[in-house]
C-alpha cells in the first residue's frame, strides 16, 4: 500500500471514528490491502450531481462520515448564498430504500441543523420529484434527497438541490464541490446543537404534491371511460409505492394492481437483479402478473422513483418493452397534440430533450409549431432551462433516453409520478380510439422515419477502471474514425471545450453521411462509459416494426465493432 493511502486510513483508526469503524480499517490494513487501498486512495468526489459510491468504510466510500462532511460543505455554501441574496435558511431533506438512506438522511438533517437551517425533514422514504417539489413548496434555499437512483445495491448517493428545486447548475455545482473540498477534518463539521431545528414533514406535502399532480390531466373524459383499465404497477422495493398507486387512483383509475412481492421497501432488491426499470429483468414479474391479470399496460419506477420503464400488451398474450425514446416520443407527441386541441400553442411554447436523446422529437415539436431545444445530459440542464425560460416561453414537457421525463414545471427534476399518470392517460386515449402504444408509435415512425437508438455500457471499476475511462476518451479525441459501420463520419464534436451555447463536457458526438450519431460520455454518477447510437432511416412499407428494428440493430453492431466495444 502506498504511504500517502496508508496515513489516510490511520486517520480513521483514532477518534472521532467511532470504536467499530476505527476496529475495521485497522483489519482491513492488515489482512487485505488491496482493498483498503480501493477504499482510501481518495476522497468519494463530490461532483456535479452530488456524491454516488459504494456503502462501506473509507473515504472513497458512501457511509455518515463522508455524508457529514460532504453537508458542511453544502451548508457552508449555502449560507454565504442565503446573506448574499437574503434568502431563508431552509433545507428540505428526503431518501429512498436504500441500504443507509435513512441514517445518512438523518446525519444529513442533523448538520444543517446544527449550522442553523430550518430542516424539513421526511418522516418516510419519498420519491426524487416530491423533494424537488418540497424546496419549492416551503421556500428553500436547498435540499437533499438520499438516493443512488437505479444503480446495483452497493450503491448509495446524495443529491444536491437548489432554491429552484432543481440539481445544482453552473457556477453552483462547481462552487459547492469546491466548498465540500475545503472540509478535510470532522473537527470542521458541526453536528451537534440543531435538534430542534428539524421539522419531520409527511402528509401535507404528499396532498400539495398530489393535488398538482392531477391538475396536470390533459384527457380527463378519455380516463373517465377507461376507468377500469387495469394497470400493473411496481416500485421495484422503491419510493414510488408511496405515491405512484395514490396518484393513479386520484386521476381517476380504479384498476391499479400492484406487485406484492415488490411492494415491500428492500434496499436489498430482492427480487431483482438490478432495481432498473431501464432492464428486461426487472419488469419480469410485473409482466408475469399482467398476463395472468390480462392487464393493458405495466408499469415500473426505480427506486427514487424518478425514471419509469413501460410494457405494452401486445393482443397475443404478451407485453412488447418500450425503451426511453420510445415512451418519450409518444409522451411529447401527445402532449402536443392535447395543448393544440385546447388552442394552447401561441408560438412560444417548448420541450426539451438532451444531446443523446433520439431526434423524434425534434421532428414532432417543428411540425407542430413547437421548438426543441438541446441540452446536456442529466436532467439537471433541462430544470436550468425551466427556470431561464420562466416568463418567456411556456414548457410543455421534455425527457431523456433513460427513462426520464417531465410535464408541468411545479418539480424541477425528472418525475416518474407524473409520467406514470400520463401513461396511463395516453394509454386510455388511445383505447378510446382501439389504439395502443404501438400503433401511435408505428404511425410516428410512418410519418417521420423509423429511428432507432441503443446504448451500451461498458463498466470500468476501481482506480484501474477511472484510468481506463479516461485513456478511452482520449484516443478516441486523438483519433476519431473516419467510418463507423460502413458510414463516412462527416463531422465530430468535442463537448469538452463547450458547443454552441452548452457548457463544457466530456463528451464526443460522430456524425455519419447517412444521418447517423453516436455519442460516447463516462457517465457522472457510475464507473461506465457509455455509447449512444441513433440510427434513421426511411420506413419501408411491407415490412414490420421487428423486421426494421433487426435491421437497425445490424448497424449498430457495425458501429460497435468499429469502436472497438
Amino acid at each position: 500500500m502506498e504511504e500517502a493511502i496508508r496515513k489516510r486510513a490511520e486517520v480513521w483508526t483514532r477518534p472521532p471514528y467511532d470504536e467499530a469503524t476505527r476496529k475495521a480499517v485497522k483489519e482491513m490494513m492488515e489482512n487485505r490491502p488491496e482493498e483498503c487501498a480501493d477504499a482510501f486512495y481518495r476522497d468519494l468526489e463530490f461532483g456535479t450531481g452530488g456524491l454516488r459510491g459504494i456503502l462501506g468504510i473509507g473515504t472513497n466510500r458512501m457511509n455518515p462520515y463522508v455524508v457529514a462532511l460532504a453537508t458542511q460543505g453544502f451548508a457552508n455554501y449555502l449560507q454565504k448564498q442565503c446573506r448574499q441574496e437574503g434568502l431563508e435558511r431552509k433545507v428540505a431533506v428526503s431518501y429512498d430504500c436504500r441500504n443507509g438512506s435513512a441514517e445518512f438522511a438523518l446525519t444529513t438533517a442533523r448538520v444543517f441543523a446544527a449550522n442553523g437551517f430550518e430542516v424539513y425533514l421526511f418522516t418516510g422514504m419519498r420519491p426524487t420529484p416530491v423533494l424537488s417539489f418540497a424546496v419549492r413548496y416551503y421556500g428553500c434555499c436547498g435540499g437533499v434527497m438520499v438516493t443512488a437512483s437505479h444503480n446495483p445495491k452497493e450503491y448509495n448517493g446524495y443529491k444536491a438541490y437548489g432554491k429552484d428545486g432543481g440539481q445544482l447548475v453552473s457556477p453552483h455545482d462547481r462552487n459547492v464541490m469546491q466548498e465540500v473540498a475545503s472540509i478535510r477534518s470532522l473537527d470542521e463539521v458541526r453536528m451537534e446543537g440543531g435538534e430542534g431545528n428539524i421539522r419531520y414533514v409527511d402528509e401535507e406535502v404528499d396532498q400539495a404534491y398530489l393535488e398538482k399532480v392531477v391538475s396536470l390531466s390533459l384527457g380527463r373524459e378519455s380516463v373517465k371511460r377507461q376507468k377500469g383499465m387495469k394497470i400493473v404497477y411496481t416500485p421495484l422495493h422503491g419510493t414510488g409505492m408511496t405515491m405512484v398507486p395514490r396518484a393513479l387512483r386520484r386521476w381517476g383509475f380504479e384498476n391499479v394492481v400492484c406487485v406484492p412481492s415488490q411492494m415491500v421497501p428492500d434496499g436489498n432488491f430482492s427480487t431483482v437483479s438490478s432495481p432498473n426499470p431501464e432492464e428486461q429483468a426487472a419488469m419480469l414479474p410485473a409482466m408475469e402478473l399482467a398476463r395472468r391479470e390480462k392487464a393493458q399496460i405495466v408499469i415500473a419506477t426505480d427506486p427514487d422513483a424518478d425514471r419509469v420503464g413501460v410494457a405494452i400488451a401486445d393482443g397475443k398474450g404478451g407485453f412488447v418493452l418500450l425503451n426511453g425514446n420510445q415512451t418519450g416520443s409518444v409522451l411529447v407527441y401527445y402532449l402536443i397534440e392535447k395543448w393544440k386541441a385546447s388552442g394552447k400553442i401561441t408560438g412560444k411554447e417548448y420541450v426539451v430533450k438532451t444531446i443523446v436523446t433520439t431526434e423524434l422529437f425534434r421532428d414532432i415539436a417543428r411540425k407542430n409549431g413547437v421548438a426543441c431545444y438541446d441540452v446536456l445530459t442529466g436532467f439537471k440542464y433541462i430544470a436550468g432551462l425551466i427556470g431561464d425560460l420562466e416568463g418567456k416561453e411556456t414548457f410543455i414537457g421534455g425527457g431523456e433516453e433513460s427513462y426520464g421525463y417531465l410535464a408541468g414545471d411545479f418539480v424541477r427534476d425528472k418525475d416518474a409520478v407524473i409520467a406514470c399518470c400520463l401513461i396511463a392517460e395516453m394509454a386510455a386515449d388511445a383505447a378510446c380510439r382501439g389504439e395502443t402504444f404501438m400503433d401511435i408509435l408505428e404511425r410516428l415512425y410512418r410519418e417521420y422515419g423509423f429511428y432507432n437508438e441503443a446504448l451500451v455500457s461498458v463498466s470500468k471499476k476501481g482506480m484501474r477502471g477511472a484510468a481506463e475511462i479516461k485513456e478511452m476518451m482520449e484516443r478516441l479525441r486523438v483519433a476519431p474514425p473516419a467510418m463507423l459501420g460502413g458510414e463516412k463520419v462527416v463531422e465530430v464534436r468535442d463537448y469538452k471545450p463547450g458547443y454552441a451555447s452548452l457548457p463544457p463536457s466530456d463528451v464526443l458526438q460522430f456524425f455519419t453521411e447517412a444521418g447517423s450519431k453516436v455519442t460516447v460520455r463516462p457517465s457522472g454518477t457510475e464507473p461506465k462509459i457509455k455509447f449512444y447510437f441513433g440510427t434513421r432511416t426511411p420506413w419501408v412499407n411491407g415490412k414490420g416494426l421487428e423486421e426494421q428494428m433487426a435491421s437497425a440493430r445490424q448497424k449498430v453492431e457495425g458501429f460497435r465493432k468499429d469502436l472497438g466495444i
